[in-house]
């Protein structure tokens, strides 16, 4: 039976630590104490590639909030490189967070890649790039969660069942399963056994969904990518308000959390529940962001879904096309109506949000 202790990842980094003394396993983030809840946050690039970020940039949505993160969550395009993000990660670490990758298998501007593909991680073409990624983890030594298919149920990116079969039901595995979505949840299978064969114990793997289903089509159902409770550790969702200032319409948060909240409840029945992005940008008629953010903090807050241990906004701006008035902004920097709801939702939560995470490591 392991026995696990509780201590804080800054004790870790401070005092040069790489693991605890005698550990037989590497430390891993775990869920905060009951009642209490992450905070995180994308902290925004230059590119819109989501893997440039900066330590300015995290300083500046920290000073923005009043409050410190937990985790920076970012991407690894392999498409620029398939070696671990050591120099990313490190920062982080520095700063006091865990480093939070989002695995991104895929081509440039987000397009199918001949060689990063599902059906190249099924055929194990890359189980030597996964095996040094996953020894380089491992090295890493203190904390780090990993996402591989981010918003798999949605079609914008090529993990999605609809670029590998969608719900064709006869070329792949189980005869009565959609072949689209059991590709990607056996190759999320994969991907989670190489790195634990490496020992990257120190991941704390993560399945993440979007709130809706796109397309709306049964065999689209995030349900169906769910790769089993053996090698997820949190489930985690998207939901935003609108995205773009030319967009008209918006569902609010609440509304696309409680439905696909009851859903995941009803998939990952012991598994807790992130919010691993969510945003809404100034300049739509549908919704103001200060307004939007601010009752869906005070609905994650309030604790309406208690499996909920963390959140991260998406502090992002990008242009749009050629008109600057059509420019994307989410950042809490660029919105002084927005910098003040966080830091006024943020306070009045007092010690309910966990600016620090806690780490388990094995006796």
């Amino acid at each position: 039976m392991r026995c696990w202790a509780v201590t804080l990842l800054l004790c870790l980094t401070a005092c040069g630590c790489q693991s605890p003394a005698g550990a037989g396993e590497l430390p891993r983030i775990g869920a905060p104490p009951a009642g209490k809840l992450y905070h995180g946050v994308y902290p925004g690039g230059e590119s819109g590639e989501e893997d440039d970020i900066t330590p300015d940039q995290l300083s500046s949505y920290e000073m923005g909030v009043g409050r410190r993160v937990a985790w920076v969550y970012f991407s690894h395009n392999w498409y620029a490189g398939t070696s671990f993000p050591r120099e990313t990660a490190e920062w982080i670490r520095t700063m006091g967070a865990v480093p939070y990758i989002r695995l991104m298998l895929r081509g440039e501007d987000n397009k199918i890649s001949a060689r990063f593909n599902v059906g190249a991680v099924l055929g194990g073409e890359l189980d030597g790039d996964l095996q040094r990624w996953a020894v380089e983890a491992r090295e890493f030594a203190t904390p780090l969660i990993v996402e591989y298919g981010t918003e798999c149920n949605g079609e914008w990116f090529p993990w999605n069942g609809a670029h590998h079969g969608n719900g064709e039901t006869a070329a792949f595995g189980d005869p009565a399963k959609p072949d689209g979505p059991e590709r990607f949840a056996a190759a999320y299978r994969h991907i989670v056994g190489i790195m634990r064969a490496a020992r990257a114990s120190n991941i704390t793997w993560v399945f993440h969904v979007n709130a809706t289903d796109d397309p709306e089509e049964d065999w689209n159902r995030f349900e169906n990518y769910y790769p089993g409770d053996g090698y997820v550790d949190w489930v985690a969702v998207s939901a935003y308000g609108p995205q773009e200032p030319m967009d008209d319409w918006a569902a609010s948060f609440r509304e696309q959390m409680d439905e696909c909240y009851a859903r995941l409840q009803r998939l990952a029945k012991n598994k807790p529940v992130i919010v691993a992005e969510f945003g809404c940008t100034a300049g739509s008629p549908a919704a103001r962001p200060e307004q939007w953010a601010e009752e869906a903090l005070r609905d994650i807050l309030c604790g309406r879904w208690p499996r909920v241990i963390g959140f991260c906004w998406w502090n992002e701006r990008w242009q749009n096309d050629d008109d600057a008035a059509h420019d994307t902004t989410m950042r809490v920097q660029d919105i002084p109506e927005l910098a003040a709801v966080f830091r006024q939702q943020l306070e009045a939560a007092g010690d309910t949000v966990v600016d620090r995470p806690v780490v388990l490591a094995e006796e």
